[in-house]
């Protein structure tokens, strides 16, 4: 197999610590299997004393599987991702079993009872449940001082409260999660140099995959079991550094060679995957960033089309031409599995969705959409309609009554069935409850009459729904925005129908359609793939489209710093470089009727003597 000269330096480096930065399409895993295989082929080293260190369980598999075929036969390195190294060393140390790593359903449980235990009301107790958690794995992951931690998703005192109540949870129950993992590595090699000085021993080769995504502690712990001989092989691409929301930072690579003076560094310059068009267009864009190695890379010679970006009226539009463009590319013998939409959310693809329904293309989601009409939001409007359509479910009233306040308690619905002259008698002493019962009467009889867009604007502004968005939103430490977007998505869906009849049955259809791409998404089918720009790195497409390439989608409005939009800048440039062949960056001029501007980074990209934005 023939290398390049940077793949051969990389490859034939043999001891101390190196940095490759191997950017998108330059044969990275390539470089990692063969230099093992040269280690321990050419060099002598016994395979047992390499350890390659990846991310996923995946990625790990894969790797061990391709080196394996080059070595003919089993091996014995060890290829792992942090957790599982992390976790085998414990195993030795405390006896831990497979029993001792809490579940996902564990965990979810514990936060379920602190949020109760705390009083918190959230609309949607899963979605906190997230937010809390990932904000403990943070406190965890950057061994922050919990005083000084400022929660994103409750009063502060709450979240350290709720903090300290789940590590004695898991503590009293003789569980550890994938974080305390590493903290009790950590510990434990600082208070046992004879167990640090045993793995070092057993470890005398470190080699690090997607090093860009590495957190302080994973690299604290790298940094002690790597010493004294420091041969440590790290292999990444600062400009694909994308989750810094897990704990990801690019300095961390960037300052590599501060912790390493001695420490080689080699360039893998050729992108063995994009075309000259497209490349160029990338670099040109993440050239932009100042936080990075600056880099020159070329491809090997595969010429192509220029990135093609257009501007359509609205989404609509921009979706319908999407999935013509397809067909048309069906057409001209493109399978369906070389073709990709990709987007900033996972609650992008939505108006997509329909529209390759449409069109009869199958389409596979590499992540799951949210069901727009699921959200709770959503719930609350469309159980306005139901009330107005005659439901009088206790159910109902319960999840209404008091969005926006109007100070009804819930014990005033005894019955399953409601009764509005019930009520008003439960009240009869207080005519300001009186005055609200009544006028939520008068403002369902209206709603009943009216169409689904007037009836989703009525309850928005009429009923004053929005402002009790506006105060959640205070209590969950949120923009009002990112409530309102949904809010905009649903009269945005309802703008499409004349009556609640066909407006329900479309909601049931798109219901029925994620159900089954629920189960695609573990089936081996030929089909258009549609994927976030996170969950697409790593792979790669003939063709590929960037959906919603405007100001507040991409880069993101909770996008502020500038290292928040570095970060976004990356993630478009991960976008871009994962078409081989041709790059569709479509964009709309409004959203939700409110005009919208092209992405910053379409204007970064665009060569000035070449490419155009066409409208």
């Amino acid at each position: 197999m023939g290398f390049s000269r940077a793949q051969e330096e990389a490859i034939r480096h043999r001891t101390g610590p190196m940095m490759v930065l191997a950017g998108p399409g330059s044969g990275k895993t390539t470089v990692i299997t063969h230099r093992v295989r040269y280690l321990t082929g050419e060099c002598g080293v016994n395979p047992s004393d390499i350890l390659v260190i990846t991310f996923t369980r995946a990625a790990a598999e894969e790797m061990r599987e391709r080196y394996e075929k080059l070595s003919e036969g089993a091996s014995h390195t060890v290829f792992g991702t942090f957790h599982s190294v992390f976790f085998r060393i414990l195993k030795l140390a405390y006896r831990y079993s497979a029993e001792n790593i809490v579940r996902e359903d564990q965990q979810a449980q514990i936060v379920r009872e602190l949020i109760r235990e705390a009083r918190l009301e959230p609309e949607d107790e899963k979605e906190m449940i997230a937010g809390i958690l990932s904000e403990i794995s943070s406190v965890k992951g950057e061994m922050l001082d919990l005083c000084h931690y400022y929660s994103q998703n409750c009063p502060d005192e709450v979240f350290r409260s709720m903090y300290e109540g789940y590590e004695k949870r898991m503590r009293k129950a003789g569980l550890i999660d994938f974080d305390d993992m590493m903290l009790m590595c950590r510990e434990l090699f600082l208070q046992r140099p004879d167990i640090l000085s045993a793995w070092q021993k057993r470890y005398r080769y470190i080699l690090i995959d997607e090093f860009q995504d590495i957190n302080r502690l994973q690299y604290e712990i790298v940094r002690m079991l790597a010493r004294p001989e420091d041969n440590l092989f790290i292999v990444g691409d600062d400009d694909q550094s994308i989750y810094r929301f897990r704990g990801a930072k690019p300095e961390i690579m960037l300052g590599f060679e501060a912790d390493y003076p001695q420490a080689k560094r080699v360039l893998l310059d050729i992108n063995y995957r994009c075309s000259k068009e497209i490349s160029d267009a990338a670099l040109r864009l993440i050239g932009r960033n100042q936080k990075r190695f600056p880099k020159e890379i070329r491809t090997n010679g595969a010429r192509g089309r220029e990135v093609l970006t257009r501007v359509w009226p609205d989404p609509g539009q921009e979706t319908l031409r999407i999935a013509q463009e397809i067909k048309g590319y069906l057409r001209a013998g493109f399978l369906p599995s070389d073709i990709a939409v990709l987007y900033r959310t996972n609650a992008g693809p939505r108006l997509l969705v329909g529209r390759l329904m449409e069109y009869n293309i199958p389409f596979r989601t590499r992540d799951a959409i949210p069901n727009l009409f699921e959200h709770w939001i959503s719930a609350n409007i469309l159980t306005y309609i139901r009330i107005a359509q005659g439901s009088r479910s206790r159910e109902d009233f319960l999840k209404i009554i008091n969005r926006p306040k109007r100070y009804i308690s819930r014990d005033s619905f005894r019955r399953e069935t409601v009764s509005f002259e019930e009520l008003k008698a439960c009240y009869a002493d207080k005519d300001w409850i009186l005055e609200r019962i009544e006028s939520l009467e008068y403002d369902l009889r209206a709603l009943s009459r009216m169409s689904p867009l007037a009836a989703v604007n009525y309850i928005r502004q009429g009923m004053d729904y929005d402002s009790y968005l506006k105060e959640y939103a205070a209590f969950r430490r949120m923009k009002p925005d990112e409530l309102f977007e949904t809010a905009d998505q649903l009269r945005e869906s309802a703008s499409l129908f004349e009556t609640f009849e066909d407006w329900f049955a479309h909601i049931s259809e798109y219901a029925e359609e994620l159900k089954r791409q629920a189960a695609l998404r573990r089936a081996d089918t030929d089909a258009v793939t549609l994927a976030t720009m996170h969950s697409a790195k790593g792979l790669e497409f003939r063709v590929v489209y960037i959906l919603d390439a405007n100001e507040g989608v991409t880069p993101h409005s909770r996008a502020v710093l500038e290292e928040d939009i570095e970060e976004e800048r990356r993630l478009f440039y991960v976008a871009m470089t994962r078409a081989k062949e041709r790059l569709h960056v479509y964009a709309s001029q409004e959203r939700f009727h409110k005009k919208t501007d092209l992405s910053r980074f379409v204007q970064e990209y665009l060569d000035k003597g070449n490419a155009q934005v066409r409208e």
